[in-house]
């Protein structure tokens, strides 16, 4: 296994996260794996001149979800009596889905190729999906004699809706790129060779925005994914006050009126 499960790489206002296990389809579940995106996480949220994140996977794969093998031996997080299984997916791999669940600014999955299980549900942790016409797709957990153990049961459902999830998590069909573009999964499919341009190519647009409402607009999303229409009412006021006394919005507005591309600091 890499030293270095995930790689992070800032070009800009755009962060690639690269999942940098290629010999082994980009497995995740390993002990280090929960530290290596807590701490990606971390960084990328405190530094507001990242405005957007691309999600992807080293070699072939964007990952191909847990470790097989380590599931057959019965090793790392895998082994060991129920209570400590248990305890390995919160700090394992539910750290992984958390920490990325937690991004304050955009997050595109540019996904290169088979995204299976696990790999499955961290696409769908990002905000777009964009697939390389290489690309395939499943909620494979009951084929391996698994239940949905990393959040996908919530995730896939708000995706794709509940019939179509249930139709990957019963069946463990997998899909291409072509079908998870018609189902929702992914919003375009491209060539393989021009993914990664695809996907800064978006990501550069969203990171045009001014920075702080980017991340108030990301976080009112999330919350009207399980608040009540009352309490995001409640939330969209509060933070529009705070976005009216931003020194980008007086920027964009004069922009506007000027007919000129705004400079946005983060003020």
């Amino acid at each position: 296994m890499s030293a270095d499960p995930l790689l992070l790489e800032i070009d800009g206002h755009v962060a690639t996260l690269t999942i940098n296990r290629p010999d082994a389809r980009n497995a995740l579940g390993e002990p280090e794996d929960g530290p290596a995106f807590a701490a990606a996480a971390e960084q990328i949220n405190a530094n507001i001149d990242i405005r957007a994140v691309i999600l992807t996977g080293a070699g072939k794969a964007f990952s191909a979800g847990g470790n097989i093998k380590a599931m057959n031996q019965k090793a790392g997080s895998f082994g060991g009596p129920g209570v400590d299984i248990a305890r390995g997916y919160y700090t394992g791999i539910h750290r992984i889905v958390k920490s990325l669940w937690s991004l304050e600014v955009p997050m595109i999955a540019a996904v290169n190729g088979p995204a299976i299980g696990l790999g499955n549900d961290v696409a769908c942790l990002a905000d777009t999906r964009i697939a390389s016409d290489k690309a395939i797709f499943g909620a494979t957990f009951l084929k391996i004699g698994l239940v949905p153990g990393d959040g996908g049961s919530w995730l896939l459902p708000r995706v794709i809706g509940t019939a179509r999830a249930a139709e990957l998590f019963f069946t463990g069909d997998v899909i291409d790129a072509e079908t998870a573009c018609q189902w929702g999964l992914v919003s375009r499919v491209v060539p393989h060779d021009t993914l990664m341009a695809e996907a800064r190519a978006l990501a550069d647009k969203m990171a045009g925005q001014p920075p702080h409402v980017l991340r108030m607009t990301k976080r009112l999303m999330r919350q009207g994914m399980t608040t009540t229409f009352d309490q995001i009412m409640d939330m969209s006021a509060n933070m529009q006050a705070l976005a009216h006394h931003t020194e980008d919005h007086a920027e964009a507005v004069s922009a506007f009126i000027e007919k000129r591309t705004p400079t946005y600091k983060g003020r």
